[in-house]
């Protein structure tokens, strides 16, 4: 009679799951307390495999409603069977330049209730953010990055400070930079030496000095992207850093490539 019950409350539960999915998605975000998220599930899902996640902080004056219709970000997770997450900062911006804040632990219920309501590839967690958004993914990550389980971090025009203590750390690190950034300067090293905008999940994770040149690329003509990476780091993970000739953007097809890279796959555009 107890297997009985149980097995009504699941065949309950599991309809109630799929119902709040169906009531949050792109413009309208899912509830979590007095705060909430927007959500964009890939192309062609079939509504029980379990997906990587992409939790993507959105800039200053922005709201989750913009990455989940980006098309350099929502345009590169739906296409590769990722769960987009688009959390919202209160007043439209992040409290990320001191550890542990409120909106660090919002970013943590946000995955907890992600997992609630979808199927979620757990070995496969990616942090990401723009502008500010760069910023608070990265607090996240210097601050939840192991407790998440987060494999990559995805950094996007904007770092916390090189020097900073980190209690946690994201599995692998990956940022780009645009040399003229004039919102949030790039970040040159002593000397002017620009590999330094990672130089922290370098020394977190156990780096060595030497540092691979990889070979030019780009997903559009009139942009390309210099790559730098550290690949023998703690526990065979990598750190890498893209670095352009432009200003503060997103770069077409950069997220596209680095979950491409993180999945497996060859590298494509869009």
């Amino acid at each position: 009679m107890k297997y009985l019950f149980c097995l009504i409350a699941l065949c309950w539960a599991i309809p109630a799951v799929a119902a709040q999915r169906d009531t949050c998605h792109l413009d309208a975000p899912c509830a979590l307390g007095d705060r909430s998220y927007h959500v964009r599930e890939p192309d062609d899902w079939d509504g029980e495999s379990p997906m990587p996640v992409l939790i993507h902080f959105h800039g200053w004056q922005r709201t989750g409603a913009l990455p989940v219709q980006h098309q350099r970000i929502s345009g590169a997770t739906r296409r590769r069977g990722v769960l987009l997450i688009a959390p919202n900062g209160n007043r439209k911006t992040w409290n990320m330049w001191s550890s542990e804040t409120e909106d660090v632990q919002f970013a943590a219920d946000v995955l907890a209730d992600v997992i609630r309501r979808y199927p979620v590839d757990t070995d496969n967690i990616y942090l990401s953010g723009y502008s500010y958004g760069s910023i608070m993914a990265w607090r996240v990550a210097c601050d939840r990055g192991t407790e998440m389980k987060v494999r990559a971090l995805l950094g996007i025009s904007g770092t916390i400070g090189q020097s900073e203590n980190c209690a946690q750390a994201p599995q692998e690190a990956r940022h780009v930079h645009g040399l003229k950034d004039n919102v949030l300067d790039f970040p040159y090293g002593p000397h002017g030496e620009i590999t330094y905008p990672v130089f922290l999940w370098r020394d977190h994770l156990d780096c060595t000095d030497t540092a691979t040149q990889v070979r030019d690329w780009s997903a559009v003509e009139f942009l390309t992207l210099s790559r730098t990476e550290w690949r023998d780091c703690e526990n065979g993970t990598k750190v890498a850093l893209d670095v352009h000739p432009g200003g503060h953007f997103i770069p077409h097809g950069w997220i596209a490539r680095q979950l491409d890279e993180l999945l497996g796959r060859e590298p494509v555009y869009p």
